[in-house]
């Protein structure tokens, strides 16, 4: 206990020095964000920064009291296993190590949730669009010249525009925008201009009204089946942590005295204390990899 005082105090006395005269919350802060902005994908920091741009990543007190929640639940649950400050010590370290790969994957469902919206009024826009001008690329004008999308889709709609004046066609142009954006509004809708433009129709305002209500009710899905898994995961968050707590009953069954006891006097069981802890981590860690990684717009 004494040496990990002392190992706190060192750390905090060498920050402090380090610090010439700033607070040691801002040159920690700034450090660990030097550090991430250094060694993080690059793609991933442009969603990062995009997520800043909208207002949804979290400031430095939110990662800071994240920060806190996570090591006073990592310390008081390991403690309960164990009884023992050094190994809770480790396992505080090793739970705050998580921390910017959860960042990474919320920044990237927002990110995605944020993208499917830009193709909802994508297509949308470009549907009205083409019952006015009955053009595909004047369709892709209007919308790009509207000002309704923002990055990176506006650039992408001005690569597809440029892509079929150069051609003459707009083959690669659907191409481009399907390899980028493989949602089933958008292959439904280019699949429906390229039929439209290569062999023409008579009339196209009946289909073109139903695939605008195809798309209202593909949103209102996405937006239900949001709503349902926002849910679930406080749930499924809840019970993992619960999980934890079943070596309270343990020791309630056969009393805290020797319970502690047979942990100190046994490797085996310690090690079967690590197995459950890591394996329940494992799968609580694999769950919010699932609920931020499949959205459910595809």
């Amino acid at each position: 206990m004494e040496f990990i005082i002392i190992l706190l105090i060192v750390i905090f006395v060498v920050l402090y020095r380090k610090s010439n005269g700033e607070s040691v919350y801002k040159f920690v802060s700034t450090s660990i964000g030097d550090i991430y902005d250094k060694y993080a994908p690059y793609s991933f920091k442009n969603i990062r920064e995009r997520c800043k741009e909208m207002g949804l990543e979290y400031t430095p007190r939110q990662y800071t009291v994240q920060v806190i929640v996570f090591a006073s639940l990592a310390f008081i649950i390991s403690y309960l296993y164990f009884y023992n400050i050094v190994i809770s010590f480790l396992y505080v370290v090793a739970v705050v190590s998580i921390i910017p790969y959860l960042a990474y994957l919320r920044c990237k469902r927002l990110y995605s949730e944020f993208i499917f919206e830009q193709v909802q009024v994508y297509v949308t826009n470009t549907i009205m669009e083409f019952q006015t001008t009955q053009s595909f690329v004047k369709a892709l004008e209007g919308v790009y010249n509207s000002g309704v999308l923002e990055e990176p889709l506006k650039t992408d709609i001005k690569v597809m525009i440029d892509l079929a004046y150069h051609n003459g066609d707009v083959m690669e142009s659907i191409t481009y925008m399907n390899s980028k954006y493989d949602f089933y509004m958008t292959r439904n809708m280019h699949q429906l201009f390229l039929q439209v433009t290569r062999e023409g129709a008579h009339d196209t305002i009946q289909v073109l009204d139903n695939m605008l209500l195809d798309v209202d009710q593909l949103v209102e899905g996405v937006y239900q089946d949001r709503m349902n898994r926002q849910a679930f995961h406080k749930s499924f968050i809840t019970y993992g942590l619960m999980l934890y707590l079943m070596v309270m009953l343990i020791q309630w069954l056969i009393g805290k005295e020797t319970y502690i006891s047979l942990v100190n006097s046994n490797i085996i069981m310690q090690i079967g204390l690590h197995i459950v802890i890591l394996f329940n981590s494992y799968f609580l860690l694999s769950g919010e990899k699932y609920y931020n990684e499949n959205v459910g717009a595809e």
